[in-house]
């Protein structure tokens, strides 16, 4: 029995060790989406415009590409918006090119047309408090941070579990312990059901 204890003790202060921060970032970024409408913030849009370079344009225009971007129409590009274009996805409708560049606290696109050789770029930036919230919603931030949220979820099952089962152990010399995890059941459910429509 004691061994089964200490190991139940051991998985509990692994997985709240290992979900520590995590918790910290989503309960905080809970708040701040709870009170999105409370929170003001002023997106930064930056725009640039420029033309495409007079020989790159004729070669794009000699074999006009139908997808995926040519290594040196993408050396440009990056070079002249400043951004990586890797994350796009390249979209070409008769001889235009679009692509959006989507990121969590904003999103940036841009527009080629290859017979004017005419760039547009926009980028959006809405701040910290975006990026975060982004970020707790799992939004345009990539298949790592979709593998973190999966493995941080499976760590704070583990340590509500765990937890659980050590209340159980510790439960007589503590009365108020039922009590409380039953208000902790009860009142969510209450809530959904009397307020949530």
């Amino acid at each position: 029995m004691r061994l089964w204890l200490g190991t139940l003790r051991q998985w509990h202060w692994i997985s709240s060790a290992l979900c520590l921060v995590g918790m910290l970032l989503f309960a905080i970024t809970g708040i701040t989406l709870n009170h999105a409408a409370q929170i003001e913030s002023r997106p930064r849009i930056s725009q640039h415009e420029a033309r495409l370079p007079g020989d790159l344009q004729a070669r794009l225009l000699e074999h006009p590409p139908t997808q995926g971007l040519p290594t040196e129409l993408r050396t440009w590009l990056e070079d002249e918006v400043d951004a990586a274009l890797l994350a796009g996805e390249a979209e070409w409708s008769d001889g235009e090119l679009y692509i959006a560049l989507s990121r969590p606290g904003g999103d940036a696109w841009l527009s080629l047309a290859l017979e004017s050789g005419e760039l547009e770029y926009e980028s959006t930036d809405r701040g910290w408090v975006a990026y975060f919230n982004d970020l707790h919603k799992g939004r345009h931030s990539g298949t790592a941070w979709s593998w973190f949220i999966d493995l941080f979820a499976v760590a704070c099952v583990i340590f509500s579990i765990t937890g659980l089962l050590l209340l159980q152990r510790h439960a007589a010399g503590r009365p108020s312990t039922w009590p409380l995890v039953g208000l902790g059941l009860v009142l969510p459910l209450l809530l959904a059901l009397l307020f949530i429509h």
